[in-house]
């Protein structure tokens, strides 16, 4: 076969209707604010374990959203809880509550 210089590619597409969203319903029910958020990234923009580590609280909300829990488990242990995020968040979404009913519902269902 030729080298053409470039190959096809893996697959990369998300099937969201495999995804368990039952997460996101559950934070829905706890944390009605949860339905506010318009990603606009405030919260990782003033994230005091976002300066130090790779943690962006934007991707996070962004996973609960889609349902992904592998990536979800693996980011939300590096929050520290301190509430900034809450402070700054321009649409009054309740983050750090968020974060915590999050680790409350992941560490309950192993």
């Amino acid at each position: 076969m030729a080298d053409f210089g470039y190959k096809i590619q893996e697959d990369r597409q998300i099937n969201y209707d495999s995804n368990d969203r039952t997460l996101f319903y559950f934070l829905k029910r706890v944390e009605p604010s949860i339905s506010l958020c318009i990603g606009c990234g405030t919260c990782s923009a003033t994230c005091t374990a976002g300066q130090f580590t790779q943690f962006d609280l934007h991707k996070i909300m962004l996973y609960v959203r889609r349902g992904e829990k592998v990536h979800i488990a693996n980011e939300i242990k590096k929050c520290m809880l301190c509430g900034k995020c809450s402070l700054a968040c321009p649409k009054g979404v309740n983050t750090r509550n968020i974060i915590f009913q999050t680790r409350k519902f992941l560490y309950s269902n192993k």
